[in-house]
């Protein structure tokens, strides 16, 4: 008896899926984040291009501005997990995709007539369409990765998360310091927006049997080494609800995804008004530093991937160790250095730049440690898991800006910044001392296509094509039997 080992080409259209998501969340990234350079460019004309309208907010009603993108976000997760099991992944990323841009085109018509309303009022529109597409990319990545590659093509694709970091920090800031001004901020964050619409709507597929450009070979690796049934494209399995909200290991997920939430939204959203009120610096120059964590971050990312491959690859860490390991880098490392922060005088703005840069730099591992996690415990409930996981680590950003409003009555005061990086800190080291003791890697029972008509779950989980031999508790290696 033989078996044969069943690999894909080296390059494929997986690949290009992945590079499509990568792109999709880098320009979702840039039309969220650049408010807090937008809010701080409206608001001090000065310090940007003095030919546009300034703003007199109070740093409650910024605050506002900060969180209302998250009002719309957190309820259209579940929606969006629905909507891409009943219609495909392609349809609801293309049209969330295209409201996101809308917004964005026409968000300084809305400062102009409404004012801080209008802006928190077009937020919350962008915040509603882009809610629809995480979901979606996590189930696109189950679909179209094999289990040996899942971990790899899922990092590659959140590193989008830091290339719009750094694009919504830098490029804004020198967008506002251009002749275009803030409004420019906004049209050239619709305009990526759009042509990335156009790109996937050429080249994105369901799923790799409705793909027009997949070769035969990389079909059947792909079909094969996920062991689906033969009708599974068209089936939609029922969710397990129960089981999933007594999941220990999805409990500690969502734990870890929140405290996380809080860490990063406070580093994402307030960085540039720290830089601004304590360290002094200018618009021109705080572009410049608030976006160096996330090209810090950026880097990370990529060396985190690297490890985790040859790490993997060489079977000294399991899936599960691998992510517990990079996740504690990723929170505990952090607590250290916001605290830090904190005490920092005034004077000392390069030793807090570089505190803040390891702060988001090694945050990065977190994308690995816990954001691909869903995929481990469900690929067939990727979407649901990630609606339910996203719902409640965004409502984080939402409370996140108005709790730094209420503490932080003057941007200047480094004591009231104390505080808020403290209490990041903190969360950040509760949230993975969770999912040290409950998180995994491994594929629920619940997972199986036919749990629910199952009495005894552990059998659910059979292969219907390949053979599954057992290298590690949670790292399979699929081979394919012939005679």
């Amino acid at each position: 008896m033989d078996f044969l080992v069943i690999t894909g080409p080296v390059l494929g259209m997986r690949h290009v899926q992945t590079l499509l998501i990568f792109l999709n969340i880098t320009c979702l990234y840039i039309g969220r984040l650049n408010v807090g350079v937008s809010v701080v460019a409206l608001t001090n004309s000065e310090s940007t291009n003095p030919n546009f309208t300034e703003y007199d907010w109070t740093q409650s009603q910024k605050s506002y501005i900060l969180s209302s993108f998250y009002w719309g976000y957190i309820f259209t997760q579940f929606l969006g997990g629905y909507l891409c099991r009943r219609f495909g992944v392609k349809g609801v990323m293309f049209w969330g995709s295209v409201l996101s841009g809308v917004t964005s085109g026409v968000t300084p018509l809305f400062i102009s007539f409404g004012g801080w309303q209008g802006y928190c009022g077009i937020r919350t529109v962008m915040g509603l369409a882009q809610g629809l597409i995480f979901p979606c990319i996590h189930q696109h990545l189950a679909r179209w990765s094999p289990p040996a590659e899942r971990n790899r093509l899922g990092a590659l694709s959140h590193t989008g998360i830091e290339c719009g970091n750094v694009c919504a920090m830098f490029l804004s800031g020198m967008i506002a310091d251009s002749s275009l001004g803030w409004p420019g901020i906004s049209y050239v964050s619709a305009g990526v927006a759009f042509a990335w619409c156009l790109v996937w709507f050429i080249l994105a597929a369901n799923n790799p049997t409705e793909s027009r450009f997949i070769g035969k070979e990389e079909l059947h690796y792909i079909e094969t080494s996920l062991m689906h049934k033969e009708d599974y494209h068209k089936t939609v399995i029922p969710i397990p609800w129960k089981a999933i909200l007594t999941s220990a290991p999805f409990l500690a997920l969502l734990v870890a995804r929140c405290c996380e939430s809080w860490g990063l939204s406070t580093l994402q959203a307030e960085i540039p008004s720290y830089m601004n009120g304590v360290l002094g610096m200018d618009m021109k120059d705080n572009a410049l530093y608030s976006a160096l964590p996330f090209l810090a971050m950026w880097i990370m990312s990529y060396v985190y991937l690297v490890t985790a491959d040859v790490l993997l690859a060489g079977n000294r860490l399991s899936l599960t160790a691998l992510r517990k390991t990079f996740n504690s880098m990723a929170f505990w490392i952090p607590c250290v250095t916001l605290i830090g922060i904190g005490f920092l005088e005034t004077e000392q703005k390069n030793l807090a730049i570089a505190l803040m840069t390891i702060s988001v730099g090694f945050n990065s591992g977190a994308t690995i440690g816990t954001s691909l996690n869903t995929i481990d415990l469900s690929p067939n409930h990727a979407s649901i898991l990630m609606g339910i996981v996203n719902t409640a680590a965004n409502v984080v950003p939402i409370v996140t800006p108005l709790i730094v409003g209420v503490i932080v009555v003057e941007d200047e005061n480094r004591a009231e910044w104390q505080i808020v990086f403290i209490i990041a800190a903190v969360l950040f080291f509760f949230g993975n001392c969770v999912y040290l003791i409950f998180g995994t890697a491994v594929a629920q029972p619940w997972d199986a296509e036919d749990f629910l008509q199952l009495q005894e779950p552990e059998l659910a989980k059979k292969p219907s094509i390949a053979i599954s031999f057992n290298l590690a508790p949670d790292k399979r290696s699929k081979v394919l039997q012939t005679p």
